[in-house]
């Protein structure tokens, strides 16, 4: 056998290995609580990209609708629009929540990120309102456009307070921020290669600082340490045609899973934090436990999980049956 054949039998054995991993992730057994939000008869909701759980259970809806921002009890019990001041929100990105159960909104639209405290007051704006395409005109110094953000798509916290934005369609980078919102750093750029994006998408934060970005259109996650340095990448997971991250979150506790929603093909995947696929559920349709575009996802815990879609314009609550 020569050498060459050899090392043709070696790289189909790498990609037989990678398609037996993509394909052997266990199924996760769920189920969809049906008809669990109890929306008042004036409100329709929009297409649903953010959705966010606090410390005692409440749910925050984030969506394109007539009433972008809601809240609801525990049981799905409605219990109040939550306004902007003076403002009002554009286009509903992500939500999430802090530590101190303060509220957290993305707006692609505004190119903001507010922080909302419990009672829905504005404690801090990161962004400017101010025409992307204006500052983009020829002759604005780069150093002029470090601070604003264009089209950001999520948000999240390290151990120590630090903000994270994944900003997101436009400048394709993320932004760290201290804890009172002041600026200390930005990395990547718009690219395939490591440390480079296309679509930002979503992103999460372990308990260690490690900073977990779904890189959409690259199909791929990448993971960094809290100042920007590449740590590694996962491009293994995901169906037999290629991974589309679309929405991250990331229980608390000592064993953290990531739970991700792939778009390519309507489905949610289970994760270590070494990028081991635990499990999977879900497929395409309009069915109770079937999803279209799942944009938004929280899990307060390692068993209870919210999906918001934009497809089917809905958030569905799911219990998974095999989860600890």
């Amino acid at each position: 056998m020569t050498k060459l054949t050899c090392l043709i039998l070696f790289v189909l054995s790498l990609s037989v290995s990678v398609w037996a991993q993509q394909q052997s992730a266990p199924d996760i057994r769920y189920h969809s609580v049906p008809n669990w939000l109890k929306f008042p008869a004036t409100i329709r909701i929009g297409p649903d990209p953010g959705i966010t759980v606090n410390s005692k259970g409440h749910i925050f809806l984030f969506n394109r609708g007539d009433s972008p921002l809601l809240e609801f009890g525990p049981e799905g019990e409605f219990i109040r629009k939550i306004g902007y001041g003076s403002w009002d929100f554009v286009f509903a990105h992500s939500a999430r929540v802090d530590t101190k159960d303060n509220i957290w909104v993305v707006d692609e639209g505004l190119n903001q990120v507010v922080e909302l405290s419990p009672e829905g007051n504005v404690l801090l704006v990161l962004g400017n309102k101010a025409n992307i395409v204006d500052l983009l005109a020829p002759g604005n110094p780069p150093s002029k456009l470090t601070r604003f953000l264009n089209r950001p798509t999520d948000v999240a916290f390290g151990p120590s307070g630090d903000i994270f934005v994944s900003d997101g369609y436009g400048n394709a980078r993320i932004i760290k921020y201290d804890k009172d919102g002041k600026f200390q750093k930005t990395w990547g750029k718009p690219g395939t290669a490591l440390s480079e994006f296309h679509t930002p998408h979503s992103i999460v934060i372990d308990a260690k600082g490690l900073v977990y970005v779904a890189d959409r259109v690259n199909k791929r996650m990448q993971i960094f340490d809290p100042d920007g340095n590449f740590v590694t990448k996962w491009d293994h997971i995901g169906s037999s045609d290629g991974l589309t991250p679309t929405a991250l979150c990331i229980t608390q506790g000592p064993d953290q899973v990531i739970f991700m929603t792939d778009g390519s093909v309507n489905r949610i995947l289970k994760l270590d934090l070494n990028g081991h696929v635990l499990g999977a559920f879900g497929k395409t349709g309009t069915a109770l436990g079937e999803f279209s575009d799942p944009h938004g996802i929280a899990c307060p815990t390692e068993r209870e999980l919210y999906v918001g879609e934009t497809g089917n314009v809905r958030v569905q609550k799911l219990i998974l049956d095999d989860a600890r």
